[in-house]
């Protein structure tokens, strides 16, 4: 038996996830608490959220992020992918730039414009 906290919600309910039964949930208080306490033990998957490297802008960094949670077994070969990464602004908020991440499915995705440097 595994106890998680739910951070699904502010709630912060304390689940119990029984590995030997299904995966079976208690001490949630919705549907979701079910389903983030199954899925954490079974896959546990998370949102990446990096930075890279822009040249001509007006901040030398860009805020990224995948567009879908990717398997968190993967988040530090993820960041040596994005790690390589180098841009020249301008780059406008949702451009795909690393598409199928590893090949998750998951775009690397611009998490805000980048205008050039006047």
């Amino acid at each position: 038996m595994k106890e998680l906290i739910c951070i699904v919600c502010p709630k912060g309910c304390h689940l119990k996830v029984d590995e030997e039964n299904g995966y079976a949930v208690t001490g949630n208080s919705c549907p979701r608490g079910a389903e983030y306490g199954k899925n954490e033990l079974s896959n546990p998957t998370r949102m990446l959220t990096s930075t890279v490297c822009i040249e001509g802008g007006i901040y030398p960094r860009l805020p990224v992020k995948t567009s879908q949670a990717i398997p968190k077994s993967l988040l530090f070969a993820a960041m040596d992918e994005i790690a390589k990464v180098r841009l020249t602004a301008p780059v406008t908020c949702g451009q795909v730039l690393i598409p199928n991440l590893l090949g998750t499915g998951a775009d690397l995705v611009a998490s805000r414009d980048m205008e050039a440097q006047s």
